[in-house]
């Protein structure tokens, strides 16, 4: 760990002195961990649990010193921390969207409610640079018909060397760009990517109304209300499937991750044989 240098500790009940830290390796929208080594400086104990826990936590912010994630995790002290006592904890730090350079803010959340920062005393604020949340940019799909993945400007790879994994179905079509925009969204920091179907319609064959929410147009969807069809999802997240819309995958969107549903990332659904028509 690296020393946390000098720094105005206040007097009163909260007080804080910071002594080293190790902010890890974090990465945009990840899971990571940080390690902190702090004392308690005030005249009241800490308790880890109760009304009057405290909680080590953090802030996100931009070079300028702007919040960008105000109130990060909360991870519970390993233990009761008496005035003037010294302790080493790890942390869990979920990295900011997008990757770039930020500045990461320790601080400790009193009883809920007050940070130790709004209380006098000084976070510990260092500058952190957050890398794209794939390691390699490597997409593996499944259930996709031979040669439907021939015209992607970014070539797929084997399960084996895959950082995310996109789900497929027989009949179903991507568009060009379709892998370089999943990327893209998964470096980014999104867990979960899903986009718009374009249905091969015609005069005696409509689109399914399952598909409807999904025709193609606009862009990016916050408040998208319906499972991701066709999903790509990265690898430490574990799918939660739904039934199927039309026979194509269907994914629920996480709801500890960042997801996104982007009109421009498009797939063609092409009629299944022995579908009614009408």
């Amino acid at each position: 760990m690296e020393a946390a240098g000098d720094h105005p500790v206040p007097s009163g009940p909260l007080a804080v002195r910071w002594l080293a830290y190790d902010a890890g390796r974090p990465r945009a929208g990840a899971l990571g961990t940080a390690r902190l080594a702090f004392q308690n400086a005030g005249t009241v104990p800490w308790p880890p649990t109760g009304e009057r826990r405290v909680c080590l936590g953090y802030h996100w912010l931009d070079e300028l010193g702007n919040p960008i994630v105000w109130d990060g995790l909360w991870t519970a002290l390993p233990r009761e921390v008496a005035p003037g006592e010294r302790v080493e904890a790890e942390l869990t730090v979920r990295g900011p969207l997008p990757p770039g350079p930020y500045r990461l803010a320790f601080d400790l959340v009193a009883e809920d409610r007050y940070w130790f920062s709004e209380l006098g005393n000084a976070a510990l604020e260092r500058p952190v640079p957050v890398a794209p949340r794939l390691v390699q940019r490597a997409l593996t799909v499944l259930g996709a018909d031979p040669g439907a993945l021939d015209a992607q400007e970014e070539p797929v790879v084997g399960p084996d060397e895959a950082a995310a994994v996109a789900y497929l179905a027989p009949g179903v079509v991507p568009a060009p760009d379709w892998s370089r925009r999943i990327l893209d969204a998964h470096e980014e920091g999104y867990a979960a990517v899903g986009g718009s179907i374009s249905f091969e319609a015609g005069l005696l064959r409509r689109t399914p109304s399952g598909l409807e929410p999904y025709a193609p147009g606009g862009g990016r969807n916050p408040a998208f209300e319906h499972p991701l069809l066709c999903p790509s999802v990265v690898r430490e997240v574990e799918p939660d499937w739904a039934a199927p819309v039309e026979g194509l995958p269907a994914l629920r969107p996480p709801m500890d991750e960042r997801w996104l549903y982007d009109g421009r990332i498009q797939i063609t659904a092409r009629p299944r044989s022995g579908r009614r028509r009408g």
